[in-house]
Protein backbone atom coordinates (compact mmCIF):
# COMPACT_ATOMS: atom_id res chain seq x y z
CA UNK A 1 0.00 0.00 0.00
CA UNK A 2 1.26 3.47 -0.89
CA UNK A 3 1.47 6.38 1.49
CA UNK A 4 -1.56 8.01 -0.14
CA UNK A 5 -3.66 4.93 0.51
CA UNK A 6 -2.53 4.72 4.13
CA UNK A 7 -3.30 8.38 4.72
CA UNK A 8 -6.74 7.96 3.15
CA UNK A 9 -7.46 4.99 5.43
CA UNK A 10 -6.25 6.87 8.51
CA UNK A 11 -8.41 9.84 7.50
CA UNK A 12 -11.47 7.59 7.32
CA UNK A 13 -10.71 6.17 10.76
CA UNK A 14 -10.21 9.64 12.23
CA UNK A 15 -13.38 10.93 10.60
CA UNK A 16 -15.36 8.02 12.03
CA UNK A 17 -13.97 8.62 15.53
CA UNK A 18 -14.74 12.35 15.34
CA UNK A 19 -18.31 11.77 14.15
CA UNK A 20 -18.84 8.95 16.65
CA UNK A 21 -17.61 11.18 19.47
CA UNK A 22 -19.95 13.96 18.35
CA UNK A 23 -22.89 11.56 18.41
CA UNK A 24 -21.84 10.29 21.85
CA UNK A 25 -21.56 13.79 23.29
CA UNK A 26 -24.44 15.52 21.51
CA UNK A 27 -27.09 12.82 21.87
CA UNK A 28 -28.92 13.43 25.19
CA UNK A 29 -28.83 10.63 27.78
CA UNK A 30 -30.92 7.58 26.96
CA UNK A 31 -32.00 8.91 23.57
CA UNK A 32 -30.95 5.87 21.58
CA UNK A 33 -33.10 2.72 21.41
CA UNK A 34 -32.89 0.49 24.50
CA UNK A 35 -29.88 2.36 25.94
CA UNK A 36 -31.35 2.58 29.49
CA UNK A 37 -31.92 -1.19 29.62
CA UNK A 38 -28.40 -1.92 28.40
CA UNK A 39 -27.01 0.53 30.95
CA UNK A 40 -28.97 -1.13 33.77
CA UNK A 41 -27.44 -4.49 32.82
CA UNK A 42 -23.96 -2.99 33.25
CA UNK A 43 -24.99 -1.40 36.53
CA UNK A 44 -26.31 -4.71 37.85
CA UNK A 45 -22.99 -6.41 37.10
CA UNK A 46 -20.95 -3.57 38.61
CA UNK A 47 -22.98 -2.83 41.71
CA UNK A 48 -24.89 -6.02 42.46
CA UNK A 49 -22.05 -8.27 41.24
CA UNK A 50 -24.36 -10.78 39.67
CA UNK A 51 -25.76 -11.67 36.27
CA UNK A 52 -29.26 -10.19 36.01
CA UNK A 53 -32.35 -12.25 35.26
CA UNK A 54 -35.18 -10.91 33.15
CA UNK A 55 -38.44 -11.01 35.11
CA UNK A 56 -42.02 -9.82 34.91
CA UNK A 57 -42.19 -6.07 35.36
CA UNK A 58 -38.87 -5.39 33.63
CA UNK A 59 -40.77 -3.95 30.66
CA UNK A 60 -43.52 -1.38 31.11
CA UNK A 61 -44.75 -0.07 27.76
CA UNK A 62 -46.79 2.74 29.30
CA UNK A 63 -43.89 3.97 31.43
CA UNK A 64 -41.46 3.67 28.52
CA UNK A 65 -43.80 5.69 26.31
CA UNK A 66 -44.00 8.33 29.03
CA UNK A 67 -40.21 8.51 29.25
CA UNK A 68 -39.68 8.81 25.52
CA UNK A 69 -42.49 11.34 25.00
CA UNK A 70 -41.12 13.54 27.81
CA UNK A 71 -37.50 13.09 26.63
CA UNK A 72 -36.38 11.23 29.76
CA UNK A 73 -36.81 13.97 32.40
CA UNK A 74 -34.43 13.60 35.39
CA UNK A 75 -37.27 13.09 37.85
CA UNK A 76 -38.33 9.87 36.09
CA UNK A 77 -35.96 7.01 36.86
CA UNK A 78 -34.72 4.61 34.20
CA UNK A 79 -34.16 1.90 36.83
CA UNK A 80 -37.35 -0.07 35.99
CA UNK A 81 -36.16 -0.62 32.40
CA UNK A 82 -34.41 -3.99 32.61
CA UNK A 83 -35.80 -5.85 29.61
CA UNK A 84 -32.32 -6.53 28.17
CA UNK A 85 -31.36 -8.70 31.16
CA UNK A 86 -31.62 -11.86 29.04
CA UNK A 87 -28.75 -10.76 26.76
CA UNK A 88 -25.45 -12.69 26.69
CA UNK A 89 -22.93 -11.09 29.04
CA UNK A 90 -19.72 -10.41 27.07
CA UNK A 91 -20.28 -6.75 26.15
CA UNK A 92 -21.53 -5.88 29.62
CA UNK A 93 -18.54 -7.54 31.28
CA UNK A 94 -16.24 -5.49 29.06
CA UNK A 95 -18.11 -2.32 30.04
CA UNK A 96 -17.99 -2.89 33.82
CA UNK A 97 -14.40 -1.54 34.27
CA UNK A 98 -15.38 1.66 32.45
CA UNK A 99 -18.49 1.96 34.59
CA UNK A 100 -16.44 1.61 37.78
CA UNK A 101 -13.55 3.79 36.62
CA UNK A 102 -15.79 6.70 35.60
CA UNK A 103 -18.46 6.35 38.26
CA UNK A 104 -21.18 5.19 35.90
CA UNK A 105 -20.81 8.21 33.60
CA UNK A 106 -22.61 7.62 30.31
CA UNK A 107 -20.13 9.25 27.90
CA UNK A 108 -17.15 6.90 28.57
CA UNK A 109 -19.46 3.92 28.05
CA UNK A 110 -20.61 5.39 24.75
CA UNK A 111 -17.00 5.99 23.72
CA UNK A 112 -16.27 2.32 24.43
CA UNK A 113 -18.77 1.52 21.69
CA UNK A 114 -17.01 3.99 19.38
CA UNK A 115 -13.73 2.16 20.05
CA UNK A 116 -15.38 -1.17 19.22
CA UNK A 117 -16.68 0.40 16.02
CA UNK A 118 -13.15 1.44 15.10
CA UNK A 119 -11.94 -2.13 15.62
CA UNK A 120 -14.80 -3.27 13.39
CA UNK A 121 -13.54 -1.01 10.59
CA UNK A 122 -10.01 -2.43 10.87
CA UNK A 123 -11.31 -6.01 10.61
CA UNK A 124 -13.49 -5.10 7.63
CA UNK A 125 -10.50 -3.51 5.91
CA UNK A 126 -8.36 -6.58 6.51
CA UNK A 127 -11.11 -8.87 5.21
CA UNK A 128 -11.50 -6.84 2.02
CA UNK A 129 -7.74 -6.65 1.45
CA UNK A 130 -7.51 -10.44 1.74
CA UNK A 131 -10.41 -10.94 -0.68
CA UNK A 132 -9.28 -8.33 -3.20
CA UNK A 133 -5.50 -7.87 -2.87
CA UNK A 134 -5.32 -6.21 -6.30
CA UNK A 135 -8.13 -3.74 -5.59
CA UNK A 136 -7.12 -1.50 -2.68
CA UNK A 137 -9.67 1.12 -3.73
CA UNK A 138 -12.42 -1.44 -3.16
CA UNK A 139 -11.36 -2.09 0.42
CA UNK A 140 -11.20 1.65 1.08
CA UNK A 141 -14.68 2.14 -0.38
CA UNK A 142 -16.21 -0.63 1.74
CA UNK A 143 -14.69 0.92 4.87
CA UNK A 144 -16.06 4.33 3.87
CA UNK A 145 -19.58 2.98 3.29
CA UNK A 146 -19.63 1.39 6.75
CA UNK A 147 -17.81 4.15 8.61
CA UNK A 148 -20.02 7.04 7.49
CA UNK A 149 -23.52 5.53 7.44
CA UNK A 150 -25.32 7.95 9.82
CA UNK A 151 -27.55 5.47 11.65
CA UNK A 152 -24.67 3.06 12.05
CA UNK A 153 -22.37 5.73 13.48
CA UNK A 154 -25.13 6.78 15.87
CA UNK A 155 -25.68 3.21 17.09
CA UNK A 156 -21.95 2.61 17.57
CA UNK A 157 -21.88 5.72 19.75
CA UNK A 158 -24.45 4.41 22.21
CA UNK A 159 -24.50 1.98 25.12
CA UNK A 160 -25.47 -1.33 23.54
CA UNK A 161 -23.92 -4.60 22.42
CA UNK A 162 -24.41 -3.96 18.69
CA UNK A 163 -20.87 -2.83 17.85
CA UNK A 164 -19.30 -5.81 19.63
CA UNK A 165 -21.71 -8.21 17.88
CA UNK A 166 -20.76 -6.80 14.48
CA UNK A 167 -17.06 -6.94 15.37
CA UNK A 168 -17.23 -10.58 16.39
CA UNK A 169 -19.25 -11.53 13.31
CA UNK A 170 -16.86 -9.67 10.99
CA UNK A 171 -13.92 -11.46 12.64
CA UNK A 172 -15.64 -14.81 12.09
CA UNK A 173 -16.13 -13.93 8.41
CA UNK A 174 -12.47 -12.92 8.11
CA UNK A 175 -11.27 -16.21 9.60
CA UNK A 176 -13.80 -18.28 7.65
CA UNK A 177 -12.89 -16.77 4.28
CA UNK A 178 -9.33 -18.02 4.53
CA UNK A 179 -8.78 -21.45 2.94
CA UNK A 180 -8.16 -24.28 5.38
CA UNK A 181 -9.58 -22.26 8.26
CA UNK A 182 -8.13 -23.25 11.60
CA UNK A 183 -10.95 -24.76 13.67
CA UNK A 184 -9.76 -23.69 17.13
CA UNK A 185 -9.55 -19.91 16.48
CA UNK A 186 -12.73 -20.05 14.42
CA UNK A 187 -14.51 -21.94 17.19
CA UNK A 188 -13.28 -19.45 19.77
CA UNK A 189 -14.76 -16.56 17.77
CA UNK A 190 -18.03 -18.48 17.38
CA UNK A 191 -18.04 -18.94 21.15
CA UNK A 192 -17.56 -15.20 21.62
CA UNK A 193 -20.46 -14.62 19.22
CA UNK A 194 -22.68 -16.87 21.35
CA UNK A 195 -21.67 -14.75 24.36
CA UNK A 196 -22.40 -11.43 22.65
CA UNK A 197 -25.79 -11.25 20.92
CA UNK A 198 -28.16 -13.47 18.96
CA UNK A 199 -27.62 -11.36 15.82
CA UNK A 200 -24.00 -12.58 15.86
CA UNK A 201 -25.07 -16.23 15.93
CA UNK A 202 -24.84 -16.13 12.15
CA UNK A 203 -21.15 -16.83 12.80
CA UNK A 204 -21.96 -20.47 13.57
CA UNK A 205 -23.45 -21.49 10.17
CA UNK A 206 -20.75 -19.40 8.45
CA UNK A 207 -18.05 -21.34 10.30
CA UNK A 208 -19.72 -24.67 9.56
CA UNK A 209 -19.94 -23.86 5.85
CA UNK A 210 -16.28 -22.80 5.75
CA UNK A 211 -15.12 -26.02 7.39
CA UNK A 212 -17.42 -28.09 5.17
CA UNK A 213 -15.89 -26.36 2.15
CA UNK A 214 -12.41 -27.30 3.37
CA UNK A 215 -13.57 -30.79 4.23
CA UNK A 216 -14.60 -31.48 0.65
CA UNK A 217 -10.89 -32.00 -0.10
CA UNK A 218 -10.34 -34.28 2.90
CA UNK A 219 -11.49 -37.69 4.02
CA UNK A 220 -14.73 -37.69 5.99
CA UNK A 221 -13.12 -38.56 9.32
CA UNK A 222 -10.66 -35.70 9.20
CA UNK A 223 -13.33 -33.23 8.08
CA UNK A 224 -15.65 -34.30 10.91
CA UNK A 225 -12.80 -33.95 13.41
CA UNK A 226 -12.16 -30.36 12.30
CA UNK A 227 -15.82 -29.47 12.71
CA UNK A 228 -15.83 -31.18 16.10
CA UNK A 229 -12.85 -29.13 17.26
CA UNK A 230 -14.55 -25.92 16.17
CA UNK A 231 -17.75 -26.82 18.04
CA UNK A 232 -15.79 -27.87 21.11
CA UNK A 233 -13.94 -24.55 21.24
CA UNK A 234 -17.24 -22.68 20.95
CA UNK A 235 -18.91 -24.75 23.67
CA UNK A 236 -15.97 -24.41 26.04
CA UNK A 237 -16.50 -20.65 25.95
CA UNK A 238 -20.28 -20.41 25.72
CA UNK A 239 -21.32 -23.65 27.42
CA UNK A 240 -21.33 -22.32 31.01
CA UNK A 241 -23.53 -19.41 29.98
CA UNK A 242 -25.98 -21.66 28.15
CA UNK A 243 -26.14 -24.07 31.09
CA UNK A 244 -26.74 -21.18 33.49
CA UNK A 245 -29.60 -19.93 31.30
CA UNK A 246 -31.11 -23.40 31.10
CA UNK A 247 -31.20 -23.63 34.88
CA UNK A 248 -32.72 -20.14 35.19
CA UNK A 249 -35.20 -20.05 32.29
CA UNK A 250 -35.67 -23.77 31.71
CA UNK A 251 -33.91 -26.26 29.47
CA UNK A 252 -36.26 -25.42 26.60
CA UNK A 253 -35.18 -21.76 26.72
CA UNK A 254 -31.35 -21.64 26.95
CA UNK A 255 -31.23 -18.17 25.39
CA UNK A 256 -33.95 -16.63 27.54
CA UNK A 257 -35.87 -15.53 24.43
CA UNK A 258 -39.15 -17.15 25.42
CA UNK A 259 -38.95 -15.42 28.81
CA UNK A 260 -38.19 -12.12 27.06
CA UNK A 261 -41.20 -12.49 24.75
CA UNK A 262 -43.42 -13.18 27.74
CA UNK A 263 -42.10 -10.16 29.64
CA UNK A 264 -42.44 -7.49 26.94
CA UNK A 265 -46.21 -7.20 27.33
CA UNK A 266 -47.59 -4.19 25.49
CA UNK A 267 -44.95 -4.08 22.79
CA UNK A 268 -46.70 -3.65 19.41
CA UNK A 269 -47.42 -6.98 17.75
CA UNK A 270 -47.48 -7.60 14.02
CA UNK A 271 -50.83 -9.42 14.18
CA UNK A 272 -52.44 -6.31 15.69
CA UNK A 273 -50.99 -4.02 13.02
CA UNK A 274 -52.06 -6.45 10.30
CA UNK A 275 -55.67 -6.07 11.41
CA UNK A 276 -55.32 -2.31 11.78
CA UNK A 277 -53.49 -1.46 8.52
CA UNK A 278 -54.05 -4.48 6.28
CA UNK A 279 -51.33 -6.41 4.40
CA UNK A 280 -50.49 -3.65 1.91
CA UNK A 281 -50.48 -0.89 4.52
CA UNK A 282 -48.30 -2.93 6.86
CA UNK A 283 -45.89 -3.82 4.05
CA UNK A 284 -45.63 -0.16 3.01
CA UNK A 285 -44.87 0.94 6.57
CA UNK A 286 -42.35 -1.87 6.97
CA UNK A 287 -40.44 -0.94 3.80
CA UNK A 288 -40.54 2.81 4.36
CA UNK A 289 -39.48 2.70 8.01
CA UNK A 290 -36.80 0.07 7.37
CA UNK A 291 -35.26 2.20 4.62
CA UNK A 292 -35.41 5.44 6.60
CA UNK A 293 -34.05 3.93 9.80
CA UNK A 294 -31.27 2.13 7.90
CA UNK A 295 -29.91 5.50 6.79
CA UNK A 296 -30.95 7.49 9.81
CA UNK A 297 -33.98 7.88 12.07
CA UNK A 298 -32.79 8.98 15.46
CA UNK A 299 -33.82 8.94 19.08
CA UNK A 300 -36.38 6.24 19.71
CA UNK A 301 -37.33 6.36 16.02
CA UNK A 302 -38.91 9.76 16.66
CA UNK A 303 -36.50 12.01 14.74
CA UNK A 304 -36.44 11.24 11.02
CA UNK A 305 -34.49 13.26 8.51
CA UNK A 306 -36.37 15.51 6.13
CA UNK A 307 -38.26 13.87 3.21
CA UNK A 308 -36.07 15.45 0.47
CA UNK A 309 -33.02 13.87 2.10
CA UNK A 310 -34.62 10.41 2.03
CA UNK A 311 -35.58 10.98 -1.60
CA UNK A 312 -31.96 11.75 -2.49
CA UNK A 313 -30.79 8.71 -0.51
CA UNK A 314 -33.36 6.56 -2.30
CA UNK A 315 -32.02 7.63 -5.68
CA UNK A 316 -28.46 7.02 -4.52
CA UNK A 317 -29.35 3.57 -3.15
CA UNK A 318 -31.05 2.67 -6.44
CA UNK A 319 -27.97 3.74 -8.38
CA UNK A 320 -25.71 1.59 -6.21
CA UNK A 321 -28.04 -1.39 -6.61
CA UNK A 322 -28.24 -1.02 -10.39
CA UNK A 323 -24.47 -0.64 -10.61
CA UNK A 324 -23.92 -3.79 -8.56
CA UNK A 325 -26.32 -5.88 -10.66
CA UNK A 326 -24.95 -4.52 -13.93
CA UNK A 327 -21.39 -5.29 -12.90
CA UNK A 328 -22.28 -8.76 -11.66
CA UNK A 329 -24.12 -9.64 -14.89
CA UNK A 330 -21.45 -8.16 -17.16
CA UNK A 331 -19.89 -11.02 -19.13
CA UNK A 332 -16.67 -9.05 -19.45
CA UNK A 333 -16.22 -9.12 -15.69
CA UNK A 334 -13.03 -10.98 -14.71
CA UNK A 335 -13.82 -14.39 -13.22
CA UNK A 336 -13.67 -14.73 -9.47
CA UNK A 337 -10.67 -16.44 -7.94
CA UNK A 338 -11.32 -19.50 -5.74
CA UNK A 339 -10.83 -17.32 -2.65
CA UNK A 340 -13.33 -14.76 -3.93
CA UNK A 341 -15.89 -17.46 -4.74
CA UNK A 342 -15.52 -18.74 -1.20
CA UNK A 343 -15.87 -15.23 0.18
CA UNK A 344 -18.91 -14.49 -1.98
CA UNK A 345 -20.67 -17.63 -0.74
CA UNK A 346 -19.92 -16.96 2.93
CA UNK A 347 -20.87 -13.29 2.74
CA UNK A 348 -24.09 -14.17 0.91
CA UNK A 349 -24.96 -16.75 3.56
CA UNK A 350 -24.30 -14.24 6.33
CA UNK A 351 -26.42 -11.54 4.69
CA UNK A 352 -29.26 -13.94 3.85
CA UNK A 353 -29.50 -15.28 7.40
CA UNK A 354 -29.49 -11.75 8.83
CA UNK A 355 -32.28 -10.64 6.51
CA UNK A 356 -34.32 -13.77 7.26
CA UNK A 357 -33.91 -13.28 11.01
CA UNK A 358 -35.08 -9.67 10.63
CA UNK A 359 -38.17 -10.80 8.73
CA UNK A 360 -38.80 -13.58 11.24
CA UNK A 361 -38.58 -11.15 14.17
CA UNK A 362 -41.11 -8.87 12.49
CA UNK A 363 -43.56 -11.71 12.10
CA UNK A 364 -44.17 -11.42 15.86
CA UNK A 365 -43.17 -7.90 16.92
CA UNK A 366 -43.36 -4.58 15.08
CA UNK A 367 -39.65 -3.84 14.85
CA UNK A 368 -39.26 -1.98 11.57
CA UNK A 369 -35.77 -0.80 12.39
CA UNK A 370 -33.07 -0.90 9.73
CA UNK A 371 -30.38 -1.19 12.37
CA UNK A 372 -31.25 -4.87 12.69
CA UNK A 373 -29.74 -5.31 9.24
CA UNK A 374 -26.36 -3.94 10.33
CA UNK A 375 -24.91 -7.43 10.99
CA UNK A 376 -25.15 -7.75 7.19
CA UNK A 377 -23.39 -4.43 6.62
CA UNK A 378 -20.15 -6.00 5.37
CA UNK A 379 -21.74 -7.80 2.38
CA UNK A 380 -24.10 -4.86 1.79
CA UNK A 381 -21.19 -2.39 1.77
CA UNK A 382 -19.23 -4.63 -0.60
CA UNK A 383 -22.20 -4.70 -2.98
CA UNK A 384 -22.40 -0.90 -2.73
CA UNK A 385 -18.68 -0.55 -3.40
CA UNK A 386 -18.94 -2.73 -6.50
CA UNK A 387 -21.86 -0.63 -7.69
CA UNK A 388 -19.89 2.55 -7.12
CA UNK A 389 -16.97 1.14 -9.11
CA UNK A 390 -19.21 0.19 -12.03
CA UNK A 391 -20.56 3.73 -12.31
CA UNK A 392 -17.09 5.27 -11.83
CA UNK A 393 -15.73 3.38 -14.85
CA UNK A 394 -18.26 5.05 -17.17
CA UNK A 395 -18.43 8.73 -18.02
CA UNK A 396 -22.22 8.76 -18.10
CA UNK A 397 -22.19 6.77 -14.86
CA UNK A 398 -19.95 9.35 -13.24
CA UNK A 399 -22.45 12.03 -14.19
CA UNK A 400 -25.40 10.06 -12.77
CA UNK A 401 -23.58 9.19 -9.56
CA UNK A 402 -22.43 12.79 -9.25
CA UNK A 403 -26.00 13.98 -9.57
CA UNK A 404 -27.07 11.45 -6.94
CA UNK A 405 -24.43 12.68 -4.51
CA UNK A 406 -25.29 16.28 -5.36
CA UNK A 407 -28.88 15.51 -4.46
CA UNK A 408 -27.94 14.96 -0.81
CA UNK A 409 -26.36 18.40 -0.40
CA UNK A 410 -29.17 20.05 -2.37
CA UNK A 411 -31.81 18.25 -0.29
CA UNK A 412 -30.17 19.43 2.92
CA UNK A 413 -29.86 22.94 1.50
CA UNK A 414 -33.56 22.90 0.63
CA UNK A 415 -34.61 21.79 4.10
CA UNK A 416 -32.46 24.52 5.69
CA UNK A 417 -33.39 27.29 3.24
CA UNK A 418 -35.43 29.18 5.84
CA UNK A 419 -33.05 28.70 8.73
CA UNK A 420 -30.15 30.80 9.93
CA UNK A 421 -27.68 28.59 8.05
CA UNK A 422 -27.44 30.05 4.53
CA UNK A 423 -23.84 28.82 4.31
CA UNK A 424 -25.09 25.25 4.00
CA UNK A 425 -27.27 26.19 1.05
CA UNK A 426 -24.30 27.88 -0.59
CA UNK A 427 -22.18 24.76 -0.07
CA UNK A 428 -24.97 22.62 -1.49
CA UNK A 429 -24.70 24.52 -4.76
CA UNK A 430 -20.99 25.39 -4.98
CA UNK A 431 -19.38 22.12 -3.95
CA UNK A 432 -21.01 20.03 -6.71
CA UNK A 433 -20.05 22.77 -9.18
CA UNK A 434 -16.43 22.32 -8.10
CA UNK A 435 -16.10 18.55 -8.16
CA UNK A 436 -18.57 17.42 -10.81
CA UNK A 437 -16.43 18.65 -13.73
CA UNK A 438 -13.39 16.98 -12.19
CA UNK A 439 -15.26 13.69 -11.86
CA UNK A 440 -16.39 13.87 -15.46
CA UNK A 441 -13.15 14.97 -17.10
CA UNK A 442 -10.24 13.52 -15.15
CA UNK A 443 -8.88 10.00 -15.31
CA UNK A 444 -8.84 9.42 -11.55
CA UNK A 445 -12.56 9.03 -11.29
CA UNK A 446 -12.73 6.30 -8.65
CA UNK A 447 -10.75 8.19 -5.97
CA UNK A 448 -12.65 11.39 -6.76
CA UNK A 449 -16.03 9.69 -6.50
CA UNK A 450 -14.96 8.15 -3.20
CA UNK A 451 -13.83 11.58 -1.98
CA UNK A 452 -17.21 12.99 -3.04
CA UNK A 453 -18.98 10.19 -1.15
CA UNK A 454 -16.95 10.86 2.00
CA UNK A 455 -17.70 14.59 1.73
CA UNK A 456 -21.41 13.99 1.21
CA UNK A 457 -21.73 11.46 4.03
CA UNK A 458 -19.73 13.62 6.45
CA UNK A 459 -22.12 16.48 5.71
CA UNK A 460 -25.10 14.18 6.15
CA UNK A 461 -23.83 13.13 9.58
CA UNK A 462 -23.31 16.74 10.66
CA UNK A 463 -26.81 17.58 9.47
CA UNK A 464 -28.19 14.57 11.42
CA UNK A 465 -26.42 15.68 14.60
CA UNK A 466 -26.88 19.45 14.61
CA UNK A 467 -30.18 19.86 12.72
CA UNK A 468 -31.77 16.58 13.75
CA UNK A 469 -30.67 15.24 17.12
CA UNK A 470 -29.63 18.38 19.00
CA UNK A 471 -32.73 20.57 18.42
CA UNK A 472 -35.26 17.70 18.61
CA UNK A 473 -33.92 15.63 21.49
Amino acid sequence: MGNGYRWALVLLFVLYVVLGTLYAICTPPWQTPDEPAHYNYIRALAEERRLPVIEEGDYDQEYLARLTSQKFPPELSIAPLRYEDHQPPLYYLLAVPFYLLFGGNLIPLRLLSVALGLLLLTVIHRLMRDLFPDHPFRALTVVALVALLPQHVAMTAAVNNDALAELVLATALWLAVRPNSRPWPLGAVVGLALLTKTTAYVALPVALLALWWDGAKMDARRAAARIGRMLLAALLLAGPWLIRNATVYGWADPLGLARHNAVVVGQPRTAEWLVQYGPLGLAAQFLRTTFQSFWGQFGWMGVPMHPPVYLALGVLSALLGVGFLAGWLDRRRPPLTPLQRRGALLLTLSATLTVLSYLWYNLTFVQHQGRYLFPALVPLALAGALGLEWWADRRAGVLLMGLGLTGISLAIAWTLRRTAFPLWGTMGILLPALWLPALFLLRFRRPLILAAWVLGMAGLNLYAIFWGIVPNL
